[in-house]
């Protein structure tokens, strides 16, 4: 070959890597930033995100009562030319991780969880209709077995979540609903439902939209205690199940990484 051909084939080369890089580059950039080729790839995996998350504030009730954040500005825009809040915490306000540290001396705290079951198969089982009739309404083995018939298995690391409708009753007395006694009544898993989905399932999580794993009048949390020591973990006060459907959906639990943490807040969203 002479001189010129090798050259200028070497040259055709070069240029040829050259437009490789530079275009994946732009695609990395637009990953990054969320824009360009990246959204049609977001596009084709999930035809929507819904929050599955309430906004949490002063006013928003934990499960003995009172709310379980304040908010100290300690820095402001006028004066300072920024923003800054020091907060405290409850561990279990707002929608918010239980971890099974929160119900086991030795068990899994939330720093803990492993990342591979934070990112679940959705699994809805729906008795809002039962539970507007009946405050104390429990998911039980035969809804567990209903959803299975109608459904088919319950997908292995998924998140079988309770829609009882509660969530919208968020900002009423309704939400926490204590009697004359003080006693609570909402909707919760029974304890034989959770027994069910450890020893029959693939099951990692469970979820409901009230605030407690257990139904309002538990006298003994029997429903935590039985899962939770297991190394599977809840999530309370869940939001927007009644925008996703009873399968198909992915949930993605943003579980906060404090170590030791018996739960906290998370930002938890669904890819439809």
């Amino acid at each position: 070959m002479c001189d010129i051909c090798v050259m200028n084939a070497v040259k055709e080369r070069m240029l040829s890597r050259r437009s490789f890089f530079t275009a994946g580059a732009a695609v990395t950039a637009a990953a990054a930033l969320g824009v360009g080729t990246a959204r049609p790839v977001l596009a084709a995996g999930a035809g929507g995100v819904v929050d599955m998350t309430h906004t949490y504030d002063a006013d928003f009730p934990t499960y003995f009562g009172p709310p379980g954040i304040a908010m100290d500005q300690k820095f402001n825009f006028a004066d300072n030319g920024f923003n800054l809040f020091e907060l405290t915490v409850n561990e279990h306000t707002g929608t918010h991780v239980d971890a099974p540290l929160h119900f086991s001396a030795d068990g899994q705290s939330v720093d803990a969880i492993p990342l591979g079951n934070l990112v679940c198969p959705l699994a809805v089982i729906d008795i809002a209709a039962r539970a507007a009739e009946d405050a104390d309404a429990q998911v039980t083995p035969d809804d567990i077995a209903a959803w299975i018939s109608a459904n088919g298995p319950i997908p292995e690391g998924a998140c079988v979540a309770m829609h009882s409708g509660w969530a919208a009753k968020l900002g009423s007395d309704g939400f926490r609903n204590a009697d004359g006694e003080g006693k609570l009544h909402f909707p919760g898993f029974h304890v034989e439902a959770a027994t069910m989905l450890i020893e029959e399932t693939g099951a990692v999580s469970i979820a409901v939209d009230t605030l407690s794993l257990d139904h309002g009048p538990s006298p003994d949390f029997a429903t935590h205690y039985a899962w939770l020591p297991t190394n599977r973990y809840g999530i309370e006060c869940l939001a927007g199940l009644d925008q996703v459907p009873a399968t198909g959906a992915t949930l993605v639990v943003g579980a906060p990484k404090h170590r030791g943490g018996s739960g906290g807040p998370a930002r938890i969203f669904a890819m439809l």
